[in-house]
């Protein structure tokens, strides 16, 4: 059997290697962080043009920071298993020297002053920053395109869309461009260009990872990996995570720790099976690559229980929260620059500013008793699975699959936004590929704090997927 085309074909073999291969032949002085940054580097650079994936690079402050790595791998004293590994930043975290420009041409680009929490601790791990990847404007929809950088493209198909919002970095990883790479996830932003692009994507525990400054969507916005493997993004996720006194929405808890990631065997293993989203239909082919997953999880021995989800209308509960965030965001940009905005962003910015304070309070309260049933739910099992996004990939430059008779992304997406409702820890991970020849993902959800659980019952359930 001939075997399927991927993104890393044609990348060189510096750009194939995961964080430990990397660190390994750093100690043992077979590779240096130098020419793997510049082999990254490289890759970014030949891979824009087709897919459009980075808004900035930085190859001077990258082969400083490679050279710095080297040095202390040269003197036996590295920083820990990053040290030296290429990352990449989402245009709307802040990079201290770089102007962050969040996707819009509405605000001006200033050049941050201080590290993000999550850029910072990825710094002081001794990573190598290569650059910014893509975003729509200010994050705010599943499909990375914007007036900026126009639009970004699959890595499997430059035809379709990559998803969204982290659109960019899903697609540097899918094609070797970094090893790990930092997203935002508000409503499926790393899961669901995940999905797409066939990587791994994990939105963390809300307050696990620290966020500064606040996002304007407020407490269902998460930051987190992507990469190509799970070994890889939950070591990511483990430098990242912490307590920053910065972010005031984190539990002064103790963080569970994420390494290594526990044995997980199949056998016996409890897991509750989601299938059918708020919204809309799951596509054939996407089902039947999720029920193909699902037999193997049962001839294994574990133990599948169908379930839905509790509470009521959440794709409205949902609405009322992104929206509200979308009008507190477009509030902060000077009224005579809103023109420039792109309208569906606007039209979600109006929709949000036309709700009462009693309607978000509302609201609020709505989403407290969904997340204690949810909570409930997942407790009752040890993961809870989906498909990661209820379609494949479809057409690049539009929000919502052309002819479809949708009007908003997150008709699409109701794999994605009940979990953030729920501040819960998920993993999408590849789970076959669709009639079309585009990946299909897999979604694994825990209960919040559970995220070591989570990662490592995905990777057990990528390796099944895989066989």
């Amino acid at each position: 059997m001939t075997a399927r085309p991927t993104p890393l074909d044609d990348a060189p073999e510096l750009c194939r290697f995961g964080a430990a291969d990397l660190t390994r032949r750093y100690a043992d002085r077979s590779l240096s962080p130098v020419e793997v940054a510049r082999a990254a580097l490289a890759r970014a650079e030949a891979i824009q043009p087709r897919f459009n994936p980075f808004s900035h690079l930085d190859p001077e402050g990258a082969l400083a920071a490679a050279r710095a790595s080297e040095a202390r791998w040269l003197a036996g004293a590295p920083r820990g298993p990053l040290d030296g590994v290429p990352a990449t930043i989402k245009d709307i975290v802040w990079v201290k020297g770089w102007a962050v420009r969040y996707g819009t041409t509405s605000v001006p680009a200033v050049r941050a002053e201080e590290d993000a929490p999550t850029v910072a601790l990825l710094r002081a791990a001794g990573a190598v920053l290569l650059g910014l990847t893509t975003t729509p404007e200010f994050g705010w929809k599943a499909v990375t395109d914007s007036v900026l950088t126009g639009i970004t493209r699959n890595p499997w198909d430059a035809g379709r869309t990559c998803g969204g919002s982290s659109g960019g970095a899903a697609v540097a990883a899918a094609c070797g461009a970094g090893v790990v790479h930092l997203g935002t996830d508000g409503g499926g932003s790393i899961r669901i260009p995940a999905g797409f692009c066939g990587v791994v994507g994990h939105k963390p525990t809300f307050g696990l990872v620290p966020a500064y400054p606040p996002s304007p969507f407020g407490t269902v916005a998460h930051l987190g990996p992507l990469a190509r493997s799970v070994a890889d993004a939950a070591l990511m996720l483990a430098v990242m995570s912490g307590r920053d006194l910065r972010d005031w929405y984190q539990c002064p808890w103790p963080v569970p720790p994420l390494l290594p990631l526990p044995e997980t065997p199949l056998r016996g293993l409890r897991v509750a099976v989601w299938d059918a989203p708020p919204r809309g239909r799951v596509a054939a082919d996407v089902q039947a690559a999720f029920a193909a997953l699902c037999d193997r999880l049962a001839a294994e021995g574990a133990v599948l229980t169908p379930v839905t989800l509790p509470g009521g209308d959440l794709f409205d509960l949902f609405r009322r929260h992104w929206h509200t965030g979308a009008a507190a965001r477009l509030a902060a940009v000077p009224a005579e620059r809103h023109a420039v905005i792109e309208r569906g962003l606007r039209d979600v910015a109006a929709d949000g500013a036309r709700l009462s304070a009693v309607e978000v309070i509302a609201a609020q309260a709505e989403r407290a008793a969904f997340g204690v049933a949810f909570e409930r739910l997942v407790a009752a099992h040890d993961v809870l699975i989906s498909p990661a996004v209820a379609l494949t990939a479809f057409v690049a430059g539009e929000e919502v699959p052309p002819g479809s008779g949708l009007g908003r992304w997150t008709e699409w997406a109701g794999f994605s936004y009940p979990v953030n409702l729920a501040q819960a820890p998920a993993a999408v991970v590849p789970c076959g590929f669709g009639a079309d020849g585009l990946p299909v993902g897999l979604q694994v959800v825990g209960r919040r704090g559970a995220d070591a659980a989570v990662l490592a019952a995905a990777a057990a359930m990528r390796g099944l997927a895989a066989g």
